[in-house]
């Protein structure tokens, strides 16, 4: 459940990957389009972090790593980094899933990582919400 795109030696485009998300590829083609299309992001499709992780999607404004956007069976993982000033920011409008991924973040510096996996358009309207605080920061 929810595999990942594992075979480092087959670079999958963007339209394989949005077909391995099965049922949630239209939910991957949103996030991904925000990004460039409302957020100005560039993308680039690469094998980041080792073995277990797989292909993805990674955002960047100019160097800045956004983040990055995992194709998985029936799902996709975004995994983004945000100060702890980004996540209260947000927080109170968040929906408990998204709460709770805040709640667990791996602690780093003076912030951490969550890992926020995707599977309706309410998980897309949060991710969102800390997308845009990502890019454009804390008002």
């Amino acid at each position: 459940m929810f595999d990942r795109m594992l075979d480092k030696n087959s670079i999958p485009t963007i339209e394989e990957m949005n077909t391995y998300c099965g049922v949630n590829g239209n939910l991957f083609k949103e996030i991904n389009h925000y990004l460039v299309e409302q957020l100005g992001t560039q993308t680039e499709i690469r094998f980041p972090y080792g073995n277990t992780y797989g292909w993805s999607i990674t955002h960047r404004e100019q160097q800045k790593l956004i983040c990055d956007i995992f194709a998985e069976a029936g799902a996709l993982t975004i995994m983004l980094r945000l100060s702890n000033k980004q996540f209260e920011a947000v927080y109170g409008e968040m929906h408990r899933y998204a709460q709770e991924h805040i709640d667990h973040k791996y602690i780093c510096g003076d912030g951490g990582w969550i890992h926020y996996r995707v599977l309706s358009q309410e998980h897309v309207e949060d991710i969102k919400r800390l997308l845009k605080v990502k890019v454009c920061g804390v008002k």
